[in-house]
């Protein structure tokens, strides 16, 4: 049975995640994408729609250079005859793919990529596709004991009130943080416009009692089945909500 969206209340730490789906309506499909993050450095970004590409952008730039700036900075959500989504800058290369299904693009595009270089929580990096033909996919390439790259992919068809979600951590809070690992979580969605799933989500990530909001931001899309570069995007920064 699929999860509500109120499950990812259990997750308390699950850095970045992808949702992929299908509206209650069967007229749009959905792509999420959401961003919490532990270090100031994470915490220092928000995501900005230019044109047909949502990226990340620092918040504060001297915040942001503590960290891995060519790890925080990227085009997250790429929408035009596909929907290319990822954590990375892979994004731009899952887009790019001629490939005629999803599993194919997210194959081809993450062909020359592995795991994050950051040391020594080597992030994985997560993607995800959306075609007109109704094909979507989703990818997680981590690192595995011997250092390798473990490359998993999913292909699915998109159902009403459906989505499938990875993450690039299980979702607990420890160190060294464990990566998501097996199928893609199932999920309901019952959100009928973009900012109303872009809420769910957020809320959802929010911090239970006494634990500490990792929340970044959320960016959702709904993009008209068969017509994909008309779409709906509400995104909600963290740090232009502080009364939350």
């Amino acid at each position: 049975m699929p999860h509500a969206l109120s499950h990812l209340t259990t997750l308390t730490y699950p850095g970045r995640l992808i949702i992929l789906g299908r509206d209650p309506a069967d007229a749009f499909n959905i792509v999420v994408y959401a961003i919490t993050g532990r270090s100031p450095s994470s915490q220092a970004r928000r995501l900005v729609r230019d044109r047909d590409t949502i990226w990340t952008r620092p918040t504060d730039p001297e915040i942001l250079k503590t960290g891995n700036p060519d790890l925080l900075v990227y085009p997250a959500v790429i929408m035009g005859r596909r929907i290319a989504v990822s954590n990375g800058k892979q994004t731009s290369d899952v887009f790019s793919s001629n490939a005629g299904s999803a599993l194919r693009a997210l194959d081809a595009g993450l062909e020359p990529w592995s795991y994050e270089p950051d040391a020594p929580i080597y992030t994985p990096r997560i993607s995800g596709c959306i075609l007109d033909t109704n094909s979507a996919g989703l990818a997680l390439l981590r690192r595995s004991e011997g250092g390798k790259t473990n490359r998993s992919f999913f292909e699915f068809p998109l159902e009403a009130g459906r989505g499938k979600m990875i993450a690039t951590y299980a979702g607990e809070n420890r160190d060294p943080l464990p990566s998501f690992r097996g199928e893609p979580l199932d999920l309901e969605l019952g959100e009928k416009t973009a900012q109303a799933a872009a809420e769910a989500v957020y809320a959802a990530l929010g911090p239970r009692e006494a634990e500490k909001d990792f929340r970044v931001a959320v960016a959702c899309v709904f993009a008209e089945a068969g017509s994909m570069s008309r779409a709906e995007v509400a995104i909600l920064n963290r740090n232009e909500r502080k009364s939350e």
